[in-house]
C-alpha cells in the first residue's frame, strides 16, 4: 500500500478511484472498466509528473523522509556481496543506528558505513530512528581505521535526522565523538565517498560525508539543522518550516552550485520510494564511477583532494 505525501492527495484519489474499478472487475461484476481506469493511470502519471517538476524545498523534505524510501540496510543488500558487520565500539556497546562492515562492490574490497533508520516500529526503536550516540560514531572511526590499515576505500550511506541529542549520548561526550569521526574522515589515506541517501543532518552526516566525493540523491537534503529546529531558533514557531527549508539551500541542486555536493543522483518518478530497485542500482553506478575517479590518487592525493575540496567550501555562491 503506497504511503501518500500531503501535496500528494489529489494523486492518491485519482489512483484510488482506478483501483476501486479494478477491484469492482475482480469481484466479478461483469463490468468492463480496464479503459477508464487506463484514462485514471494516464492522468494520474501526467499529476505525478507535474508534482514532482517542480518540487519546493520543504516537499523535498518530506520525500527524503519517506517512511517507504530505500535505508541502508536495502543498498547493503542489494549492491554489496560478501558483507561482514562488524559491531561494537570496543568501549562502551554497539549502536544500532549505525551499520557497517566489511563487503564487495562489483568484487571490489571495500568497508561501508552507514546509518540505518529502520523500516517498521520494532526495528526504528532498534535502530533509533538512524540517531546514532556516540558509540556509534566510535565504531565508524574504528571501521574507517581497519579500511585505513588494509587499504579499502571507504563507502558511506547517509541518512540521518542528526546524532541523537540524548542525556546519556551527551554524558559519554557525543559532541567529541563526531568530531573525531570528522577527523578521521578528513585523515585516512583511502578513497572515501559518501552518498546522502535520505537526510543528511547536522554533524550527525557530517562526520560520515567529509569525503573525497559526495553524491545526494535527486529528493535528498543536507543540512546543518532541519528546517523545524531552524524555525524554532530563528521565529521561535516550528510551523515557518516552509521559509527555513527555502533559506537553508539544504536541497541537492543548490548544494551542487555551492560545492559541497559532487554530482546528483537521478531518482524515479515520483521518488526513490516509488522504485526501490531503479534507485538503488542508480546509487550502485554512482558509487562505482566516483570510485574509480580516485583510483589514480595515492595516499598523499587523497588526503589532499580532500583536504582541498573542504577548504574551497565557501568560495562558490549560489550566484556566483
Amino acid at each position: 500500500m503506497t504511503n501518500y505525501l500531503d501535496f500528494e492527495k489529489p494523486l492518491a484519489e485519482i489512483e484510488g478511484k482506478a483501483e476501486e474499478l479494478r477491484a469492482m472487475a475482480r469481484a466479478g461484476e461483469g463490468v468492463d472498466v480496464e479503459d477508464e481506469a487506463g484514462a485514471l493511470d494516464r492522468k494520474a502519471a501526467d499529476m505525478l509528473r507535474d508534482l514532482y517538476k517542480t518540487l519546493t524545498p520543504w516537499r523535498k523534505c518530506q520525500v527524503a523522509r519517506h517512511p517507504d524510501r530505500p535505508h541502508c540496510r536495502d543498498y547493503i543488500r542489494a549492491l554489496f556481496t560478501e558483507y561482514t558487520p562488524l559491531a561494537g565500539d570496543r568501549n562502551f556497546a554497539d549502536d544500532h543506528a549505525v551499520m557497517g562492515g566489511l563487503a564487495r562492490l562489483n568484487d571490489r574490497p571495500v568497508v561501508v558505513i552507514g546509518h540505518e533508520k529502520g523500516n517498521d516500529t520494532k526495528s526504528r526503536i532498534e535502530r533509533n530512528f538512524g540517531m546514532a550516540r556516540p558509540e556509534g560514531y566510535r565504531k565508524a572511526i574504528r571501521l574507517m581505521e581497519l579500511a585505513d590499515k588494509f587499504n579499502l576505500p571507504v563507502v558511506t550511506l547517509v541518512d540521518t535526522a542528526g546524532a541523537y541529542p540524548g542525556k546519556g549520548a551527551e554524558e559519554r561526550g557525543q559532541s567529541e565523538a563526531i568530531a573525531r569521526s570528522t577527523e578521521k574522515c578528513l585523515q585516512i589515506g583511502v578513497p572515501l565517498v559518501s552518498v546522502i541517501i535520505g537526510e543528511g543532518g547536522s554533524g550527525g552526516a557530517v562526520a560520515f560525508a567529509s569525503a573525497n566525493r559526495v553524491a545526494m540523491l535527486e529528493h535528498s537534503i543536507y543540512s546543518v539543522i532541519s528546517p523545524e529546529g531552524c524555525a524554532s531558533i530563528l521565529w521561535k514557531d516550528a510551523e515557518k518550516m516552509r521559509e527555513a527549508a527555502e533559506a537553508l539551500r539544504l536541497t541537492a541542486q543548490d548544494l551542487i552550485k555551492l560545492g559541497v555536493a559532487d554530482r546528483v543522483i537521478d531518482e524515479p518518478l515520483g521518488g526513490a520510494h516509488r522504485d526501490p530497485e531503479a534507485a538503488i542500482a542508480a546509487v550502485g553506478k554512482a558509487i562505482d564511477a566516483m570510485l574509480s575517479e580516485l583510483d589514480a590518487k595515492d595516499r598523499e592525493g587523497l588526503i589532499r583532494d580532500r583536504r582541498e575540496k573542504f577548504l574551497k567550501m565557501g568560495a562558490k555562491g549560489l550566484t556566483g
